[in-house]
């Protein structure tokens, strides 16, 4: 019975560290959001995002393109940093990491409210470091963007998001990523 004990504390115990382990926290001026990453969906995106997180290649990075009721988007490493000397506004959304990109990794998983996807070119296969979030449900972008993780909390704060302007929804002083981690 005790070793019954033992094991199943075992095993919840190293569940839940690696959930920990896939869960990060995207601090906005607004307030603190939760993610859920998707590793067994999506393992070289989860591996890329968590890589740029670790070495804080997203914090002071804005939300250069924003388009009410669909989506924030973020993630240019290169351009639109606000904290680095090669921030350009009016070239962010073009640039990425020094790494190299990603395959696609499609699913099943829906691009619904709170989903975040990684941005990619007309390429299936160029995503890289841009990723962006979902105001609501995008239907028409199932399987055609690869999905790696979910807002679980704090959905709020990514709806205070300053929105962009025209078809494109390119955001003059735009928002940035505090931090995430």
């Amino acid at each position: 019975m005790i070793r019954l004990i033992v094991l199943i504390f075992f095993v919840f115990f190293n569940n839940n560290l690696y959930a920990e382990k896939n869960i990060m926290i995207l601090e906005l001026k607004y307030g603190k959001v939760t993610i859920e990453l998707f590793p067994d969906v999506a393992p070289n995106h989860v591996k890329r995002f968590k890589e740029l997180a670790s070495s804080n290649k997203y914090n002071g990075v804005v939300f250069h393109r924003v388009i009410d009721g669909f989506m924030a988007q973020t993630g240019d490493v290169k351009f639109g940093n606000s904290l680095n000397p090669d921030f350009n506004l009016d070239l962010v959304g073009t640039g990425g990491s020094s790494l190299p990109d990603l395959k696609a990794e499609f699913s099943n998983l829906p691009h619904e409210r709170g989903t975040l996807s990684m941005a990619r070119s007309t390429s299936p296969d160029s995503a890289n470091s841009q990723f962006f979030i979902c105001f609501k449900p995008a239907p028409f972008l199932d399987r055609q963007y690869t999905v790696f993780g979910k807002v679980t909390d704090g959905m709020e704060f990514i709806d205070m998001i300053k929105r962009g302007e025209g078809q494109n929804g390119s955001v003059t002083n735009p928002d940035i990523i505090i931090s995430l981690k």
